[in-house]
């Protein structure tokens, strides 16, 4: 490993003690799934004042005033030298009484922390009002209420757990945004949402998922392109797939950014807030809030070369109860809406609508879907004598928080050459850890070479002719085209019928010995 491999993993290592460390002290009594909002919050206003501060020195310092440091000014200079185009830039404006560094100095003594954060976060928020970032800025502390009760029921009480959170939060050392090994802000929250996740059950699951499962994704809408227009996820969470793209491509070009919706107000704040703690200028993403299925916020930016998506497994939703929606552009191609009670295709269709004609989908899917009848038939019909299956990819059971499931991976694209769909059984490719299965670099690297070579192997993969998925009756599961190895021992008859013999032959002699036993007994 090379050297800077070795003080990322170092400060990696270092960050994540750290940063459990705060969230377990200061969370006390507070449910630690509520109290994520408080340490994340502060966690991302700890980035923005830096990052601020940051923006001025630099300019301030190459400008030749070395010992400039904005968190020194006083807020009247702030506003009348440094107010003027910033928000155009960097999105908001924070003046310098409003900096993290300088709320902490005095966080264990202000009587009135509570409403002064309440107050620097309604001010940040303010600051992009009438501006192109505004609906980027727009609510992004919404979570991290103050002066809620949950903080403790006195002033007294709220301020001190606000207080622990600030200090610890200012005690890691990050290093400086240019000599860090790490993306360490967003590796902290990152982190920080993975293990509250895997500590919440279910509520983790849905809106997060894995690190290494996004790897893979990343990797498979990507292969084989050198640059892609923008990427797209319709149902985006926390927004970890759509940096996945950031974190995989750096040396591929994303032209035009990155898009999703989110229908959950905590998540699509979330996911705000996670762009800009991974350096995504507000200029450069678009998450928007709603219902992907009912009200599609991305018409006027579709198409999309590259979408990414881990939508809610078998959810509920009005289908047929809405007979318009029939009718929609998304729908209407299949002939059938999902059903009311599972969802699943309709965000499927929904993906290859927003898909461009080079682009290619990847997304998570619950197995049931691949060979449940009716109106899912339907629409898996309609998918592969268009010839839009690309792969299908059995997952190994339980790699996401809160579901043992084994998931799968549909593929899809819009310009394949032949009319042949790839399987690949992947369920054996993982590394067992504490909690959850996890897909290691290597375990990545096998599938997404298969994925590249198409070739048959034994046990592992298929390349199948789409007349034989017709055959099949339109099943996708990879079980029905990629056998299982039968890893039972296998027996000769013969030897063991001469064992059994054998056996029993010992069992008649220890039997007569018992007897002979218990007679000598009976004669005492």
């Amino acid at each position: 490993m090379d050297n800077k491999g070795s003080n990322e993993m170092m400060q990696r290592a270092e960050l994540h003690r750290k940063i459990w460390s705060i969230a377990d002290n200061v969370r006390g009594a507070v449910d630690g799934w509520d109290f994520k909002q408080y340490i994340l919050g502060i966690l991302f206003y700890r980035f923005i004042s830096e990052n601020m501060v940051e923006f001025f020195n630099k300019a301030e310092h190459e400008a030749g005033d070395l010992e400039f440091n904005y968190a020194d000014i006083s807020d009247e200079e702030a506003e009348e030298d440094f107010r003027p185009n910033t928000v155009e830039d960097k999105g908001f404006f924070i003046l310098p009484s409003q900096l993290f560094e300088n709320v902490v100095k005095t966080a264990r003594n202000n009587e009135n922390l509570n409403t002064d954060l309440a107050n620097i976060f309604k001010s940040i928020e303010a600051s992009a009002i009438g501006f192109e970032s505004e609906n980027d800025i727009k609510g992004l502390f919404e979570d991290v209420d103050t002066t809620s009760n949950r903080l403790g029921g006195t002033v007294a009480e709220k301020n001190i757990r606000l207080a622990d959170i600030l200090i610890g939060i200012s005690e890691i050392n990050f290093g400086s945004f240019q000599h860090n090994d790490i993306d360490a802000f967003g590796d902290a929250y990152e982190y920080l949402i993975s293990n509250y996740a895997s500590n919440a059950g279910k509520s983790g699951g849905e809106f997060f998922t894995p690190q290494t499962v996004s790897k893979l994704l990343a990797r498979l809408v990507m292969e084989g392109k050198e640059n892609i227009n923008k990427v797209y996820d319709p149902t985006c969470g926390s927004g970890s797939l759509l940096l996945q793209m950031k974190k995989q491509f750096e040396e591929h070009i994303i032209d035009e950014g990155f898009f999703g919706q989110e229908i959950n107000m905590t998540n699509f704040n979330l996911a705000r807030m996670n762009m800009f703690l991974h350096n995504v200028n507000y200029n450069n993403f678009s998450i928007k809030r709603g219902d992907t299925l009912l009200n599609p916020l991305h018409n006027d930016e579709k198409p999309f070369d590259a979408i990414v998506s881990n939508p809610p497994y078998s959810i509920k939703w009005i289908g047929d109860g809405d007979p318009t929606l029939i009718n929609d552009v998304r729908f209407a191609p299949a002939g059938k809406l999902a059903p009311k009670s599972y969802a699943d295709y309709a965000f499927i269709m929904h993906s290859l609508s927003y898909l461009s004609s080079k682009g290619r989908a990847a997304i998570v899917c619950f197995p049931g879907i691949f060979y449940r009848k009716g109106a899912e038939r339907t629409i898996r019909k309609y998918l592969v004598d268009n010839n839009f299956v690309d792969c299908v990819i059995q997952l190994p059971e339980n790699l996401f928080f809160g579901t043992s499931i084994a998931t799968c991976i549909l593929v899809m694209a819009k310009n394949k050459t032949e009319n042949k769909t790839l399987f690949i059984d992947a369920s054996k490719e993982f590394k067992r850890e504490t909690n959850n299965n996890v897909l290691n670099p290597e375990n990545i690297e096998t599938i997404v070479k298969e994925f590249k070579e198409r070739a048959d192997v034994e046990y592992f993969a298929r390349l199948v002719d789409n007349s034989e998925i017709m055959e099949n009756d339109y099943n996708l599961s990879v079980s029905t085209y990629v056998e299982k190895e039968d890893t039972r021992e296998i027996i000769d008859i013969k030897i063991l019928n001469k064992e059994i013999e054998e056996t029993v032959k010992r069992i008649d002699v220890l039997r007569a010995s018992i007897n002979e036993i218990v007679k000598e007994l009976e004669n005492e």
